[in-house]
């Protein structure tokens, strides 16, 4: 079962708390995750549920995190969303329905996707501590 707002307020920091429970968004190139390029998992803040990999992480100079696909398809959802007077495409964590960021339709091959994804709502995992956090049938990604 997910914590309610108030448990959530205290396992969270402010930035995390904002991103993913009322759709907020960091700064560009002043988030944990923009330029990290170290080989690992990106999972759900909330749920701990993976969500991305280091394999599909890309430097698309936006500021943020991308990525040209999820890891799990099943483990996030896209919405419409026209908030702010534009048309984007929103994508949260299924598990946790935490906000994650936007997919936009610029990215690279094969995909041609940019999983734009606010560094807040995640948590890296190394490679090599993988195995240490009870994701190890995730650890052949990275052989």
């Amino acid at each position: 079962m997910m914590a309610n707002k108030e448990e959530l307020k205290k396992k969270l920091t402010p930035i995390q708390f904002e991103v993913t429970q009322n759709n907020g968004t960091e700064r560009p190139f002043e988030n944990e995750y923009w330029n990290l390029m170290e080989d690992g998992l990106y999972v759900d803040v909330i749920s701990g549920k993976p969500l991305f990999s280091s394999k599909e992480k890309f430097e698309s100079s936006c500021g943020w995190p991308s990525f040209t696909a999820p890891l799990e398809e099943e483990e996030v959802a896209e919405h419409f969303d026209t908030t702010f007077g534009m048309r984007r495409t929103e994508v949260r964590a299924k598990n946790s329905d935490s906000h994650l960021g936007h997919v936009f339709n610029d990215g690279p091959k094969p995909t041609g996707l940019r999983y734009c994804i606010n560094s807040a709502s995640l948590r890296f995992i190394p490679k090599d501590k993988l195995e240490d956090e009870g994701y190890d049938e995730y650890a052949k990604l990275f052989k």
